[in-house]
């Protein structure tokens, strides 16, 4: 037989692991673009990422953007540009 405090121990490890187990896991959702200066352009369906942003690139730069950055989370991809 464990001893009461044994039984305490393990009680208060428990808890303590129960409490912070939600406080350190994170959900799962999209982030926004990396870094600061993303503008929102629009979103469109594209079979890949990169395939997004090959298509876009030529748009951005006609637009006087750099980068383009597409969120591929979902099938319709959120597209940025910056």
């Amino acid at each position: 037989m464990k001893s009461w405090r044994t039984r305490i121990g393990i009680g208060l490890a428990v808890g303590a692991a129960a409490v912070a187990v939600p406080f350190t896991s994170t959900s799962a959702f999209a982030a926004g673009p990396p870094g600061a200066g993303w503008v929102l352009q629009g979103a469109e369906a594209y079979p890949s990422k990169a395939a997004c942003e090959a298509s876009e690139l030529p748009n951005a730069k006609a637009n006087g953007f750099n980068e383009v950055w597409c969120d591929d989370s979902k099938t319709i991809m959120t597209i940025y540009y910056r």
